[in-house]
């Protein structure tokens, strides 16, 4: 015989298991933070007095480079619209979404030279450019000019 004590309990260990399987069916989609969507990994950028975010995505290369961190690399002016900063070794380009809206605040993986381009300015689309995310905060620590020794990290 079941007991109201008895049915209650089924009901909360029914409902936990829902929320733990399934979080969108216990109220966790679509809840964002300020940078991003729940869940969503951040890093943070340092160098010359210069801290910022970005928001990376789930994409292969984005989670290799996740796993890499902590670096200490050199950031670097190039061309007029972009930082780089060389990684200790390449990236994997196998399931990087393809991406048509290049837009400044993009941080970006480039395939050929196995470097980061941080972009401040507008920049044209390229199939060696694979999108890892996005700054949080705008490009203004960008615009900084020099070389600077770079530290890159993961944001709990």
């Amino acid at each position: 015989m079941m007991t109201n004590r008895t049915i209650r309990r089924r009901a909360l260990v029914g409902a936990l298991g829902i929320g733990a399987a399934a979080p969108g069916l216990a109220g966790g989609q679509g809840r964002t933070r300020r940078n991003g969507p729940a869940g969503a990994v951040r890093i943070e950028f340092a160098f010359a007095a210069q801290v910022f975010t970005a928001t990376l995505n789930d994409s292969p290369p984005a989670r290799e480079l996740l796993s890499m961190l902590p670096l200490d690399l050199k950031i670097s002016d190039f061309s007029s619209n972009e930082k780089i900063a060389f990684l200790p070794r390449k990236l994997t380009a196998r399931g990087a979404p393809a991406y048509a809206d290049p837009k400044p605040g993009d941080l970006c993986y480039y395939a050929p030279w196995g470097n980061l381009a941080l972009f401040y300015e507008g920049y044209s689309a390229s199939p060696d450019l694979i999108r890892l995310g996005r700054l949080d905060d705008g490009v203004a620590p960008l615009r900084r000019k020099g070389d600077f020794p770079l530290r890159i990290e993961r944001r709990s």
